[in-house]
């Protein structure tokens, strides 16, 4: 990360009316989240996704599906936004108009202040039930099954409203991400690898249009060749030392 590339990027988002920051597993990893793939140590090992994160693997073992999510959604009590995250919020009073639009099902972004974020794989804090999607709240921890709808006589199980394999992402979210990186001046991709489709397509979309890419990632991914600036290093170093370069620029 060089200053020259910080500057540059500093005075595109200082002159933008309209930025998106489209991040990934990347900016919820500084907070101590485990990206999917990483999540599988320990008691979960010996599964693979297609038993855990698949509409199949629910029907076959609801139970084991249930529990995996049980776990994950436990973890997020121990965790806390990151400088990153808090980064983002400040953007907000730096520009006209900013959505983060994330791939990540923690709501970090939400407990650190962000006001605008679109969800595109949905969240790991909701339910919502299996045959009929609708939706559940406040389930305690610690179910060894999911529990049953209470929506009329549905009574089909809960899970998790999040998206899994093979399953098509919320056609509001996917519009909407759409949209809003069409209409970018600048879009801000943290912490993403870029191969997630069709999260993956958002920056090329922006770009067509004539938006300004730029990538923080402490490694090169699939997206860094299409960006105009790479900012080497994690989002919890690279975001804040954004947001001095900006105010830099009022003074």
């Amino acid at each position: 990360m060089s200053a020259s590339s910080v500057a540059r990027a500093a005075a595109r988002i200082k002159n933008a009316k309209r930025l998106v920051v489209l991040t990934g597993a990347g900016a919820s990893k500084e907070s101590g989240i485990p990206t999917f793939r990483d999540a599988l140590t320990g008691l979960w090992a010996n599964y693979n996704p297609e038993e855990l994160a698949t509409p199949e693997g629910f029907q076959r073992n609801p139970s084991l599906v249930w529990q995996w999510y049980d776990w994950r959604r436990q973890q997020l009590l121990e965790v806390h936004p990151n400088k990153g995250h808090y980064a983002i919020v400040e953007l907000e009073e730096l520009v006209e108009h900013l959505a983060v639009i994330t791939q990540n099902v923690d709501g970090l972004h939400q407990r650190a202040g962000s006001k605008d974020v679109v969800e595109l794989h949905g969240s790991i804090e909701r339910f919502s039930c299996f045959d009929q999607r609708h939706p559940m709240k406040d389930i305690e921890f610690g179910l060894a099954e999911p529990p049953l709808c209470a929506y009329g006589n549905c009574r089909s199980k809960l899970r998790p409203d999040v998206i899994w394999f093979g399953e098509a992402l919320p056609e509001a979210a996917i519009s909407r991400g759409f949209v809003e990186c069409e209409e970018a001046d600048v879009i801000l991709v943290v912490g993403t690898s870029g191969i997630v489709q069709p999260a993956a397509s958002l920056p090329f979309a922006g770009k067509r249009r004539g938006a300004f890419l730029v990538e923080v990632n402490p490694e090169e991914s699939a997206l860094t060749d299409a960006c105009d600036l790479f900012l080497k290093g994690p989002g919890g170093e690279v975001l804040p030392a954004l947001i001095e370069a900006i105010k830099k620029m009022e003074l």
